[in-house]
């Protein structure tokens, strides 16, 4: 390849990835409505990875001339369907809903960190202390609560 093929091609592969990337882009909003709030609710795990991976397929679909916007479609499909199968069999399976989701962890209480749990999820005194004065408080002993939820975000309950 020569320095000038790096930056342009042809023509064809630019009106091929607007076309293609724009229908891809309308198939995409469509299933992700089609899917329910759910699929953009705050993430958990799972959900970021379909994220991701849905993020990946679009971007196979627009720079990749191998793959047929119809593949793109079906794999989109496909992963939303299974990420519907999944929360499906979460809210109806509480054995199942433990396989795929993380619990709640306690970080801090009644004004004491809960040192052992912050280790183990890998969580900081500072990254907790943030999330304090952002709930109003100012040090840990104006907490009643700090909840590592499975979302990452972290829920503060002030006395």
């Amino acid at each position: 390849m020569n320095w000038s093929e790096m930056f342009f091609q042809n023509w064809e592969g630019i009106i091929r990835t607007i076309i293609v990337g724009t229908l891809a882009y309308a198939l995409l909003l469509l299933f992700l409505r089609a899917s329910g709030k759910r699929t953009l609710a705050k993430l958990n795990a799972f959900d970021l990875v379909v994220t991701i991976a849905l993020g990946s397929i679009l971007s196979a679909i627009l720079l990749q001339e191998s793959v047929a916007l119809a593949e793109g479609a079906v794999a989109f499909a496909l992963l939303i369907l299974l990420q519907m199968g999944v929360t499906f069999l979460s809210v109806r399976s509480t054995r199942f809903a433990k396989m795929v989701r993380s619990e709640p962890s306690l970080l801090a209480r009644n004004g004491e960190f809960c040192l052992v749990t912050m280790k183990q999820e890998r969580v900081t005194e500072d990254e907790v202390l943030s999330a304090v004065r952002a709930s109003g408080g100012q040090s840990v002993s104006a907490v009643d609560y700090a909840i590592l939820e499975s979302d990452g975000s972290i829920n503060v309950g002030l006395r």
